[in-house]
């Protein structure tokens, strides 16, 4: 029976010399001064404290043994005489009486040193996650998620929502993403779906008469990565609540996150209630993009008219956006670097030029504008020593390109954005119906289940590109953070809704049945929202990717790379739940 430790790695102070004590943890290195000197630190999950080995025995009996396993030392506490002021531990130092290996490391060398695990490639990182999250700065990153979720169940419970879990195994719904899909044994044929969120389920909690709920909800979606998406799974902070409107919705977050933010931020300064509320139309003409790093002050101005019929190709017949930032002193080297980056990132192009010190303008595409630039400098209101990005193309299309070539500039010009805080905002009024790009026919916007503003009445009377919903979104530093909405609770307007994009109301009582039903025996007002925790958490900490705050995550192709999932299973196992497998044969042609 191995002794347990009397402190962790992290414990020890110098009221502790002369104590006699046990720690457990990693070898994790070890620097020999002679056959009879070393110092070895010793890591567990509290922190490090130096072994000081002083006789040859003990160094012979560690010579043997690999970075990375685990030993048990009991020794005496001593006063270090070459103290170690960045470390809590760093004024003490023991002395062992007895080294014993716990675990054994079989491997000379490793994947990578584990305190430089964020060095090494990061295919290499998630085969070896255990190792990656033995380093403490990985490490960190988990303990911060554990506290972050702690401190939100606290909040939303005193604001008296009740926590409840939803089912797991559901029925496919169309949610916006492709389902996971999983076989009924017991029903051949059939399928669950592993639930994209709980809509349905935190809807039907309201008619069945809670008041408020809350739960830290596993979402499944089969979707590409993106630095701040995790493909397959992810958890969000899903909430709803009964009789209530968009700013109760508004009230509660602006109460619970701002001090989550503030308490445990890279920054530690956040919007305080109430946020901005932005309009999804204004959003894009001010903006160029409907999450909005509100901590950039540059705006997007249009500059169509001022730039018509002025001889450049790329502007002709098109819509022309600017963004103007003043004393941007770039070298050309810069420019052509922000120029190629928004080209990267939005697929389009992006043109410049300056105003001088004299008022003239000069480079980029300034030689074509010349005998403009009286319109020019009124239209945009230009001054000494601004510089103007330009893009050009279909109006959304130069909108979103100016909001990236927007973002940039921001990120390149320090008197153009406030870097240390969380800057919140609300997106609102957002389109009820769209024209779907891939489509070409009409469809929801954003959430089916949202309320038409104007209700029944607007979907009679309105052309529905013109109706507006009660949906939100919640935006942080440029970052959504969730999508939101008040509930379409109406049977009768649901329908209304439904049919106008060609689905028939028995088509709405088939895909939605318990929904459906449910809102006919008298349903509440209801309205919600559900921001993500990963991304959360990875705002917080200051994080570029979200697989940094994510304990085991997949690559970007959706693969665990540690456990080997997707895997294949065996024979037996496709006959249990009645399937059979058809690849596809090189010629595009299917066998079984």
């Amino acid at each position: 029976m191995v002794q347990s430790r009397t402190h962790t790695c992290g414990q020890l102070r110098i009221g502790n010399v002369g104590e006699t004590v046990t720690l457990t943890g990693w070898y994790d290195n070890m620097r020999k001064v002679s056959k009879n000197l070393g110092f070895l630190i010793l890591r567990d999950f509290y922190g490090v404290t130096q072994v000081v080995v002083e006789t040859e025995e003990m160094m012979a009996s560690l010579s043997g043994i690999n970075n990375e396993s685990t030993l048990s030392v009991t020794g005496v506490v001593r006063e270090r005489s070459s103290k170690n002021a960045q470390l809590p531990t760093g004024e003490v130092e023991v002395v062992p009486e007895k080294i014993a290996v716990l675990g054994k490391c079989i491997y000379n060398e490793l994947p990578f040193e584990v305190n430089r695990s964020r060095e090494a490639d990061e295919a290499v990182r998630l085969k070896y996650r255990y190792l990656d999250l033995r380093n403490p700065a990985v490490k960190d990153k988990i303990v911060l998620r554990s506290k972050i979720v702690s401190e939100i169940r606290k909040s939303m419970t005193e604001h008296d929502f009740l926590e409840i879990t939803t089912p797991i195994l559901t029925c496919s719904s169309p949610e916006g993403a492709r389902d996971y899909l999983v076989p009924s044994r017991n029903h051949p044929g059939k399928f669950y779906a592993l639930p994209q969120a709980p809509q349905q389920f935190k809807q039907l909690l309201m008619t069945s008469g809670f008041d408020r709920y809350f739960q830290i909800a596993p979402c499944f979606r089969d979707e590409d990565a993106r630095a701040d998406r995790s493909p397959g799974e992810f958890y969000q902070l899903d909430m709803e609540m009964a009789f209530a409107t968009q700013e109760d919705v508004f009230g509660v977050i602006e109460d619970v996150l701002p001090p989550i933010f503030a308490q445990y931020g890279k920054y530690r300064t956040a919007s305080k209630a109430p946020f901005a509320r932005i309009s999804y139309n204004d959003a894009m003409e001010k903006y160029g993009t409907d999450k909005p790093d509100l901590r950039i002050d540059l705006l997007v101005s249009d500059a169509t008219e001022c730039m018509a019929d002025c001889g450049f190709g790329p502007f002709e017949g098109q819509t022309v956006k600017a963004v103007v930032a003043d004393n941007f002193t770039a070298t050309r080297k810069v420019i052509d670097k922000l120029c190629a980056d928004v080209e990267v990132q939005s697929g389009r192009k992006a043109y410049w030029f300056r105003v001088d010190e004299n008022g003239d303008f000069v480079g980029g595409v300034s030689k074509f504008l010349q005998e403009r630039k009286e319109q020019v400098t009124k239209a945009l209101q230009l001054k000494k020593g601004d510089f103007v990005g330009l893009t050009a193309g279909k109006r959304l299309d130069a909108l979103k390109t100016a909001g990236v070539l927007r973002k940039f500039l921001g990120g390149i010009c320090p008197a153009h954005m406030r870097q240390e805080c969380y800057e919140f905002c609300w997106i609102v009024d957002f389109p009820m119906y769209e024209i779907g790009e891939e489509s070409g026919e009409l469809e929801f916007c954003h959430n089916p289940f949202s309320m038409p503003q104007g209700g029944m009445e607007a979907l009679e009377t309105k052309d529905p590109l013109s109706i507006y919903a009660y949906q939100y979104d919640l935006v942080c530093n440029g970052v959504e953070l969730s999508s939101g909405a008040v509930r379409n609770h109406d049977p009768e307007i649901m329908v209304k809704a439904f049919q106008i994009v060609g689905l028939k109301e028995e088509d709405v009582k088939a895909k939605f049945p318990a929904m459906y039903n449910a809102f006919c025996y008298g349903a509440p007002p209801h309205a919600g929202i559900a921001p993500g925790v990963d991304r959360m958490v990875m705002l917080i900490a200051g994080e570029e990717s979200i697989r940094e705050i994510i304990p085991f995550p997949m690559n970007k192709t959706a693969q665990d790379v540690m456990m080997g999932a997707p895997s294949e299973v065996d024979e037996r196992q496709l006959r249990d739940v009645h399937i059979k497998i058809a690849m596809p044969e090189t010629d595009g042609k299917e066998q079984e």
